[in-house]
């Protein structure tokens, strides 16, 4: 027969538990409680088995439980979580499944409850969302299902307010070269092409078009300095050509260059 030589109270739900035979485990209390594992209780090697092989099990439930009590999470979140605690695979098999069963690990309602979050609170569009959901283990058919409730209407609207946030760095750009900005921002943010233009065609630009003017001008010193050590025709060239990129017309940078030579000579 083996005796209980100590119980105390260990980090996180669990107890650790000393044995006669000079084992030691991690047990939770339920499992302490169930098997009146108090000092000096006796317990036969069989019943010590049973109970490793329980606490094993129990323990990684308890860790579970308490993984969840924070937040809703993805069976491969749990099963990392499980794993890098030390929870045996075929534990952490067991304990999914009977939180499966209990219905506090289900990846459509994560998934569903990521999206409806991200719609709220986000400015991500639905490509993004299903990368993410991807990380998390989540499969295809799953994520599909959840990005049902992300509508056309509810893209527009958050494209659409990301779009208008982002305008307001653009006041030293080129209207053309804001509106590409704003196109390659809403694709790298998740929304696809057709959400994407149809934003943009719902942009005022106006502000933008009325301040072209002293962006060029803004762009253009820039420019002339960091090219002065070119000679005079090369100089011209490349200026020209780069503002000519960042989407000012031709007419508007041959009055900003002529301007530049003319207050250099």
């Amino acid at each position: 027969m083996l005796t209980v030589v100590k119980v105390s109270q260990g980090r996180g739900p669990y107890y650790k538990v000393e044995f006669s035979n000079g084992e030691k485990l991690r047990l939770s209390e339920d499992t302490v409680v169930r098997h009146r594992l108090l000092k000096g209780q006796e317990l036969s090697e069989e019943l010590l088995t049973a109970i490793k092989q329980e606490g094993r099990e129990d323990l990684g439930f308890q860790l579970a439980l308490n993984y969840l009590s924070y937040q809703l999470r993805t069976e491969k979140e749990i099963h990392t979580y499980l794993k890098d605690n030390e929870i045996e695979q075929s534990d952490r098999q067991k304990i999914l499944k009977r939180l499966k069963e209990m219905h506090l690990v289900d990846d459509l309602v994560y998934s569903e409850s990521y999206v409806r979050t991200q719609m709220r609170l986000g400015d991500k569009g639905p490509r993004v969302l299903q990368q993410k959901l991807k990380q998390k283990g989540v499969n295809d058919l799953t994520i599909q299902q959840a990005l049902y409730l992300y509508e056309a209407d509810e893209q527009f609207q958050l494209a659409f307010h990301t779009a208008q946030k982002a305008l307001k760095k653009f006041h030293h750009n080129s209207q053309r070269e804001t509106r590409q900005k704003l196109q390659k921002l809403l694709i790298t943010k998740g929304f696809d092409s057709d959400i994407s233009k149809s934003v943009l065609a719902e942009v005022d630009f106006s502000d933008i078009q009325e301040q072209e003017g002293d962006a060029l001008e803004v762009q253009g010193e820039k420019l002339w300095r960091k090219n002065q050590r070119f000679e005079p025709a090369k100089r011209r060239q490349k200026v020209k050509q780069s503002l000519y990129q960042k989407g000012f017309q031709f007419d508007q940078i041959d009055a900003f260059i002529r301007r530049k030579e003319e207050s250099d000579e």
